[in-house]
């Protein structure tokens, strides 16, 4: 009797805490702050030189040598259709992974790692055009602060 009573325990807050919380990258484009799960960020590095490619798609910025190996790059406020600003002593590179995927991401600065609880997500959509809402996962809101959750898979998807 004594194993069916702790099993149905119930969780305390800490416990829900833990479990429904994840951990965000967040960066700036411009005056807004983004964010992208921890799990998918590999690093984070200063800007670089990067070489164009010729037909690349419009939000390839190029290709940069990630350690040896070819890696392109993403200007991202292009990807989101954010208006373009000079780059700047802030400007970062995010790395991420998506599947077998690595990219680089333009950022406007990295701001920090949040720890999200994933209920003060809301998963709803707050773009109007149709088109763009494919990139966002949701907004989050810590404390009023909101950080809009993007979608890497979309992101990186070419198509």
């Amino acid at each position: 009797m004594a194993k069916d009573s702790v099993a149905n325990k119930p969780a305390s807050v800490d416990d829900e805490e833990q479990v429904t919380a994840m951990q965000v990258v967040a960066f700036k484009l411009r005056d807004e702050e983004y964010g992208v799960n921890i799990f998918h960020v590999q690093e984070i590095h200063n800007l670089v030189d990067i070489t164009r490619v010729p037909f690349a798609a419009s939000f390839i910025k190029g290709v940069i040598n990630q350690r040896g190996s070819v890696m392109p790059v993403i200007d991202l406020k292009k990807r989101l259709g954010i208006e373009e600003t000079p780059y700047s002593a802030t400007t970062r590179i995010v790395t991420v992974i998506v599947g077998d995927l690595q990219v680089g991401m333009l950022v406007d600065a990295v701001t920090e790692v949040l720890t999200i609880r994933t209920k003060l997500v809301d998963p709803k959509k707050t773009v109007s055009d149709r088109a763009m809402e494919k990139f966002l996962s949701g907004i989050g809101n810590i404390d009023g602060r909101l950080v809009t959750m993007l979608n890497l898979e979309e992101i990186v998807n070419a198509s």
